[in-house]
């Protein structure tokens, strides 16, 4: 029995349908793909960490001294000491009082804003917020208001007509926008949220270890660390492991072990897993980590200026996301495939995810390229664009 053919054919007739790609091997700069080498260019492994000796010796000792699994969720019998261990580095790392683990990024957002805010309270959300935010604000059954992207007075505005309500306010941002590549404008949130009254949740998951001088994401980039409340960030890219937090007041994590229900009923993270991620904030803080980021930075320097060059638009970047504006889907999925054969592997990024009309090349650099790799994957993607017709190419 047919039950969802035709939809499955109209996303494929719209140029929609997704499908996955097999990677044989670990995780790095190039990557085998179908049997052939390509040049990784949409990992969100930034620093390279994803198979770092480092990490990998630590993954292994944890399995062999703790076993495979953490056996139950942590309320019941699943907190082990590695959860400590990790939970106490993450909240030195965010400098703050304590922090919580969580299982992915979606999880931690989902549990995150579904308990802090519910009926009769208000989440003041960008309106290019990662899915998981809203889903998370979705869940929360509390009034939610996106403003404009990046707005700060459009949601000054917002929250001067709501001053009166009853109820918390929760304003949320991404510290890096995935898909974008530029930052919240944190100065102007941490502001309103103080002269509001407001609680302020800001998913870094793209900036943890990547940006500030040591690595502490974009509110060390913006000089805000202490006045953000919530710091939501993960383990799974820059920190080449697995996972999410969040870090905040013992308050706040009190208050979350008790009601966010993604941490409450869930199995908690391996031994290996919390080892690798330990292991990773140990590389952070090193004068290794400090090189790794200023490489990163350096790699995405180069190929922003180089696809500017060439005529694309790249969306306003400020980070190691570049995205390389197509337009329509079809041509975007054609454009990533005609690269691949050029042997560079990006992924076209089409709605839901991005608007209609918006999709784009959304290119991810890492500190383990090369400049020559930055140059051939520029030049390819300008030889392609010239192919395809896109605009500026």
């Amino acid at each position: 029995m047919q039950i969802f053919g035709e939809e499955l054919e109209s996303l494929r007739e719209a140029g929609l349908f997704r499908s996955m790609r097999l990677i044989e091997g670990g995780q790095s700069s190039r990557v085998i793909l179908d049997g052939r080498e390509v040049l990784l260019l949409c990992s969100n492994n930034y620093l390279g960490l994803a198979d770092h000796p480092q990490l990998k010796e630590a993954a292994i000792k944890a399995v062999e001294r703790f076993g495979a699994g953490s056996g139950a969720a942590r309320l019941v019998s699943g907190n082990m000491e590695l959860h400590v261990q990790l939970e106490e580095r993450i909240a030195a790392f965010k400098g703050t009082e304590a922090a919580l683990i969580f299982n992915s990024g979606y999880a931690a957002n989902t549990g995150i804003i579904s308990a802090i805010a519910g009926r009769g309270d208000l989440i003041f959300s960008d309106r290019l917020n990662h899915a998981s935010i809203v889903d998370g604000a979705l869940l929360s059954r509390a009034k939610v208001i996106r403003y404009p992207h990046n707005d700060i007075k459009a949601l000054r505005r917002l929250l001067e007509e709501h001053r009166g309500t009853v109820g918390r306010r929760l304003i949320v941002a991404d510290g890096v926008f995935s898909m974008d590549g530029d930052l919240a404008k944190l100065a102007g949130l941490v502001t309103l949220k103080e002269e509001f009254g407001a609680l302020l949740m800001v998913d870094d998951a793209h900036g943890t270890g990547v940006l500030g001088e040591h690595g502490r994401g974009s509110a060390e980039l913006c000089g805000v660390m202490d006045r953000i409340d919530i710091h939501m960030g993960t383990l799974g890219k820059a920190l080449g492991s697995f996972g999410a937090y969040a870090a905040a007041s013992k308050e706040i994590i009190d208050f979350l072990v008790n009601k966010a229900r993604s941490f409450i009923f869930s199995t908690s993270l391996p031994p290996a897993v919390l080892a690798a991620s330990i292991a990773a904030f140990d590389v952070v803080d090193s004068p290794t980590g400090a090189d790794l980021r200023k490489r990163l930075a350096a790699n995405s320097c180069q190929f922003k200026e180089g696809l500017e060059k060439v005529g694309f638009n790249t969306m306003g970047s400020e980070t190691q996301i570049v995205p390389a504006f197509v337009g329509g889907a079809e041509e975007t999925m054609e454009f990533s495939r005609r690269l691949l054969d050029e042997g560079i592997f990006v992924q076209g990024i089409r709605p839901p995810t991005v608007p209609v009309g918006s999709c784009r090349l959304r290119c991810t650099l890492m500190a383990a390229h090369t400049e020559a790799d930055v140059d051939r994957a520029v030049t390819a993607i300008a030889h392609v664009g010239k192919q395809l017709g896109v605009t500026g190419c």
